[in-house]
């Protein structure tokens, strides 16, 4: 039998090391700039990262979604807040989310605390999306059965006609999160397997750093 993936397959890490001192002024900062690093690279979706979230039985739940601001030290995202993640975060406010960038050998984990971002900040963030991202805000019951893909496309083109002169206003059930970091864990593959980690957890004064053995 033809085996269609080689497990036992390895990479070599070596485009890097990390040092606690590139990081004791501000581990934000350094998160701010792997991101951008990752953009200037041109790779697909440099901002994607993984969200776990936890529903009401405790069971975890992750999916990708996109960064889209890091202001005051926050990771913001937006969703639907009907959809799964949004209800799991709305009745429990805790958050794990991982950055990877494989061109770079380099992983971001990060846990803390989601509130909810302003009404005017979604509203403002809304808006610059494209239209057709709008309309299916409205169209989709995100999480929710739906009976046929035909069924949805149905519904986008009523909500389309609903909305004809572009002018689409943001749903209240849609809008941002914001997480608050409580722990960051800087990742830099390095060769042997002995990679490059540093854990960053947040005090009331600044961040405690240490270098945590692979």
């Amino acid at each position: 039998m033809t085996r269609l993936m080689d497990l036992h397959s390895r990479t070599d890490y070596n485009k890097g090391t990390l040092n606690i001192a590139d990081l004791v002024n501000d581990p934000w900062a350094t998160l701010e700039s792997w991101v951008q690093q990752a953009v200037d690279a041109g790779i697909q979706d440099p901002t994607a990262f993984h969200l776990t979230t936890l529903d009401r039985d405790g069971f975890p739940h992750g999916r990708v979604v996109l960064l889209r601001d890091t202001r005051q030290g926050e990771l913001v995202f937006y969703t639907n807040y009907q959809s799964e993640k949004g209800q799991d975060l709305l009745a429990n406010p805790k958050a794990g989310a991982t950055f990877f960038w494989p061109h770079a050998d380099r992983q971001i984990r990060i846990r803390g605390t989601v509130t909810k971002v302003a009404a005017s900040e979604s509203d403002a963030y809304f808006a610059s999306r494209p239209v057709a991202s709008r309309l299916g805000a409205w169209a989709s019951d995100q999480s929710q059965v739906v009976e046929s893909r035909d069924a949805l496309d149905a519904q986008f083109q009523k909500v389309k006609a609903k909305f004809s002169d572009d002018v689409v206003p943001r749903p209240e059930h849609w809008g941002g999160f914001a997480l608050r970091p409580s722990v960051l864990e800087f990742w830099q593959g390095r060769p042997s397997r002995l990679h490059d980690r540093v854990k960053c957890v947040r005090t009331n004064s600044g961040w405690d750093l240490v270098r945590l053995q692979p």
